[in-house]
């Protein structure tokens, strides 16, 4: 008797939408510098394709190796096979993150040779890549746990409320940090004055929005292990719920 495969579920596709952002987003943490450094970008432009394969291929068993013990989905370990197919799946992450960016940076564009773009694309994959197989571990809340500490939150709103000048400033000091952790990696180099000089007006609004975006996709949407903690003390941003 044929076995009946039923439709995935939609919360089904909901996780698999959240692993989706958990790697980009761990892939962003990782590829971000090295997207602004141009000797990657020369190096891309002129390395021969068999050696791009190469590299690719050496990516592809380093992101399996981590994928068998980390990877950018809730379940953990994962078996071989699985391990395998989302590796596949993590490459191809990298190398759309890596590509849309390039795309922002102007780095790629309609006049850009294939095989420069492809080494552009495949060397700027690899940090993106190497960021969503541990994705897990830098973005590893788990969205059952923090369903059931919703339903206690309530009990500490109170406590909460008396406490939000010291959680204002808490998160106030931990953005600060991330900022200037980050920042240090690009700020000081010299692609950065040569990008703002070549870019045009709405390309760089546009990077803005990028920007925006991929903030807010990793502090709201790919789950930070105390990102739950983070929502139930309220500060003075924080917009109370309301009760149905």
């Amino acid at each position: 008797m044929a076995k009946c495969i039923l439709p995935p579920t939609r919360k089904a596709w909901f996780e698999e939408f959240d692993d989706l952002i958990r790697g980009a987003s761990g892939g962003f943490l990782f590829g971000i510098p090295l997207l602004y450094t141009m000797e990657v970008w020369w190096i891309g432009s002129y390395t021969e394709p068999p050696l791009i394969l190469g590299i690719l291929a050496v990516t592809f068993v380093v992101v399996f190796l981590l994928n068998c013990t980390d990877g950018f989905r809730q379940l953990s370990p994962d078996p071989p096979a699985k391990a395998a197919m989302d590796s596949v799946e993590a490459l191809a992450l990298g190398m759309i993150c890596a590509t849309c960016i390039l795309i922002l940076l102007r780095e790629v564009t309609g006049d850009t040779p294939l095989d420069e773009a492809l080494g552009k694309i495949i060397f700027e994959s690899v940090p993106f890549s190497l960021g969503v197989a541990v994705a897990r571990s830098l973005l590893s809340g788990d969205r059952n746990q923090a369903e059931d500490s919703s339903h206690s939150s309530d009990q500490h709103n109170h406590s909460a409320n008396q406490r939000r000048p010291n959680v204002t400033l808490a998160d106030i000091g931990a953005t600060s940090v991330g900022a200037i952790f980050v920042a240090f990696n690009i700020a000081p180099t010299d692609e950065i004055p040569m990008l703002a000089a070549t870019i045009s007006p709405p390309w760089l609004l546009l990077i803005l929005f990028a920007s925006l975006h991929i903030s807010y996709c990793i502090v709201f949407v790919a789950g930070f292990t105390t990102q739950q903690n983070g929502c139930n003390n309220r500060d003075f941003f924080s917009i109370p719920s309301q009760k149905q």
